[in-house]
């Protein structure tokens, strides 16, 4: 069924959109996935905060144009899938690295991450990326390293007092 002018501008802006706002792209070919695969990807994209569309290359060039994903345009061919990351940057790598493992029919094409494109080899680096929580979790570890071993430190300096008083003692006391 075709598209009328109307639909096809609507399909553009809301990719745009998506686009503008994403922290990731990913483009794959779905050819031989079933209807009950695809929903239940969509599905998990729903969940995951990953945009996921499947839309003509003529469409998804004119809707990635001037945003930092227009390095995909030579990727757009055939049939194409587009997952953007909306909340965290590897979201997406990961939703369609593990429907590729699980769906042979699913094969990755390419990726972006801010502006910069990326070979289709370059999925697992992308889907290792921590999560938002994850890489705060982290941050927060690295900047408690140096106050808890002050504390650590601080705390050691009464104990040593206090075996140093004991040894005094103990050494008056087999004076005696």
């Amino acid at each position: 069924m075709a598209l009328k002018l109307e639909q096809k501008q609507e399909i553009v802006a809301e990719v745009n959109e998506a686009a503008s706002g994403a922290l990731s792209a990913v483009l794959a070919d779905y050819r031989g996935m079933t209807v009950s695969q695809m929903t239940e990807m969509r599905v998990k994209a729903r969940e995951t905060g990953v945009y996921l569309r499947v839309i003509r290359n003529t469409l998804a060039k004119r809707a990635i144009a001037g945003t930092d994903y227009e390095c995909l345009n030579d990727a757009f061919v055939g049939p194409t899938l587009v997952a953007f990351s909306q909340e965290d940057p590897g979201s997406a790598a990961r939703l369609l690295k593990d429907y590729a493992k699980e769906f042979d029919a699913l094969e990755i094409k390419a990726l972006a991450i801010g502006g910069e494109f990326l070979e289709a080899d370059a999925i697992d680096r992308v889907a290792k990326l921590p999560t938002r929580d994850e890489a705060i979790a982290m941050l927060m570890g690295t900047m408690m390293a140096p106050v808890t071993k002050l504390v650590r430190t601080f705390n050691d300096v009464p104990g040593r007092v206090v075996r140093v008083v004991a040894a005094v003692r103990d050494q008056k006391e087999a004076a005696q």
